[in-house]
């Protein structure tokens, strides 16, 4: 008879390609799982790994029998969850990844909803870039449903088995501190743009760079006080009169006093927001999750 526990782990060793990623994932030594892969090797007669000095690359056959563990691991699951129903004690759990202004505005409200506040169900959720929560969408991955932007032209490389669902567009705004005098939605002229100090978005980021793009094209050179992953950092730092920054809108539902929008015709950027699904997810509370994340205010009135 097969281990599951083999099966569970060949799975993340195709996922994340070595035993030693796999092992860490799973809390094994890299000479466990390669003892574990031996025996499922052994017990199903099937070459799953091309062994070298330095490397392990699984076959074809592992790649397939892969996605067939997968799919046991899954019926394992829910036969689990269906004997556990019926003792009254199921509990169904939603992985949710999504970037911070997303879980600082909107997934605080959404949690607080009795859909998912009932006993039966338990949304998990990550906090990160769509850097690193894209990769956990994959199949066999630790997310069901991700809550990305995009920013400009950039692409979001997505994995296979993922769909997509449209949430919205988040404009980015010019702001700056009160105290220099501008009032809200006064006019800011690229001149002056080009004399005052800048926090921007850490370099190397997709936004970041876009809107390096978009201020270069503009003609604008920034002198540069501070850089910033956090928005409401940012935020901070302009009411305190340290300079002026592009503000996504829903990062700015809490401003701080002293903060004030500018216009400046010349620089336009939006981030696209969306829902990304793992078609191995849970589909009835992906469906209702997406649905809840479109009738938040935040998104129904972008």
């Amino acid at each position: 008879m097969l281990n599951l526990n083999h099966l569970r782990t060949l799975v993340e060793v195709v996922r994340l390609g070595s035993f030693t990623a796999a092992g860490n994932r799973l809390g094994y030594t890299a000479s466990a799982v390669s003892q574990q892969m031996a025996a499922l090797e052994k017990d199903t007669n099937v070459r799953l790994f091309v062994r070298s000095a330095r490397s392990v690359h699984p076959t074809q056959a592992a790649h397939a029998m892969g996605q067939q563990a997968l799919k046991l691991l899954r019926d394992a699951e829910n036969l689990l969850a269906a004997g556990t129903a019926a003792g009254g004690n199921a509990v169904r759990e939603l992985r949710v990844g999504a970037f911070p202004s997303v879980a600082t505005f909107v997934l605080s409200q959404i949690v607080e909803m009795p859909r998912w506040q009932a006993p039966s169900v338990q949304v998990k959720i990550s906090i990160g870039e769509p850097s690193s929560v894209v990769p956990g969408l994959r199949v066999g991955g630790e997310l069901d449903v991700g809550i990305v932007y995009q920013v400009g032209e950039s692409g979001l490389a997505l994995p296979q088995g993922v769909s997509r669902h449209w949430l919205g567009e988040d404009p980015y705004k010019l702001v700056v501190p009160a105290a220099w005098g501008f009032t809200e939605g006064s006019r800011m002229s690229l001149e002056a743009l080009n004399e005052v100090p800048w926090i921007l978005h850490l370099r190397g980021s997709s936004d970041a760079n876009v809107i390096d793009f978009v201020l270069a094209n503009a003609g604008l050179h920034p002198r540069v006080v501070a850089s910033s992953d956090d928005f409401n950092a940012t935020l901070r730092l302009i009411a305190a009169g340290h300079g002026v920054a592009m503000v996504p809108q829903l990062a700015m539902v809490e401003r701080p006093e002293g903060v004030v929008e500018v216009e400046v015709p010349e620089i336009a950027l939006t981030r696209r927001l969306m829902a990304l699904c793992a078609d191995d997810a849970p589909a009835d509370l992906s469906e209702n999750f997406v649905e809840a994340l479109r009738n938040v205010d935040e998104f129904r009135n972008m």
